[in-house]
């Protein structure tokens, strides 16, 4: 892909995958960040081009983000890469938290048909465009088990829409040539993770870093073509899902496709 557009890109996986794309010579690099200015002085390759004032929670932001490419003066296809996400905890004792719930929805899963329904009808989607939508191990029903307990509802529902989501666009968009990849890029060392104190877990389930992360998802993307079109995958198999074990088996491939 000479233009790849990455939605959520000022941090964590979407800032690594920024970067590492921007670091290829013969690609073009636009990133989205919800701030009304660029992102400064954080790491990012001055090389990426960026979309700003792009806030998934609002209902024009497929409105907005086409009017932001189109000042930055993007031509032909794009691929999408939508890693834009939001987590807040929950668990039984304390009980769900509405406003939390409704954003973790919005961002995770409904935003994302917005964004991919304006691309396409603004022409940015085309014959060998890819969307990636990075979604995550919680969002898999079978995956489930007491082993990790309950809690975290809209985080993990959220992902699982995600993937209703991407499985339906694969549909819609699989005739125009357009392929719909949906992943877990692995559990990571981010901000978000730590925020949330589950960086408590970092070790013992084996994450990685966001570059680690971006690079292997890079590798995957290089490969997905229309044969994997509305699939749900894990990339880096299943090292860094704790129940997969019990779930669905040992000695598991890598990549691994995960269950629904």
């Amino acid at each position: 892909m000479s233009n790849i557009l990455i939605v959520g890109a000022t941090r964590g996986l979407g800032a690594s995958l920024a970067n590492q794309y921007a670091s290829h010579p013969n690609t073009t690099v636009y990133g989205t960040t919800r701030s009304a200015e660029p992102p400064k002085g954080k790491g990012h390759d001055e090389k990426i081009n960026w979309a700003k004032g792009i806030d998934l929670n609002q209902p024009d932001v497929g409105k907005k983000l086409v009017e932001e490419l189109g000042s930055l003066g993007v031509e032909g296809g794009l691929g999408i890469i939508i890693t834009a996400g939001y987590f807040a905890t929950e668990d039984w004792k304390t009980g769900p938290k509405w406003e939390e719930e409704v954003r973790m929805y919005t961002t995770s899963s409904i935003a994302p048909p917005f964004l991919i329904h304006s691309l396409h009808s603004n022409n940015y989607l085309r014959p060998g465009s890819k969307v990636l939508l990075v979604s995550s191990e919680s969002g898999s029903i079978t995956l489930r088990h007491s082993k990790e307990g309950g809690g975290n509802y809209a985080h993990h529902a959220s992902k699982s829409a995600l993937n209703m989501v991407g499985k339906l666009l694969s549909l819609d968009l699989k005739d125009q040539g357009v392929v719909v990849g949906i992943v877990h890029p692995g559990f990571m060392r981010t901000e978000m993770t730590k925020g949330v104190g589950f960086d408590k877990f970092w070790d013992d389930g084996g994450a990685v870093t966001p570059d680690e992360a971006a690079k292997s998802l890079i590798e995957w993307t290089e490969k997905l073509d229309m044969s994997k079109t509305g699939q749900y995958w894990a990339p880096r198999g299943p090292r860094d899902i704790g129940t997969a074990d019990v779930t669905i088996g040992t000695d598991l491939p890598t990549p691994l496709q995960l269950p629904w």
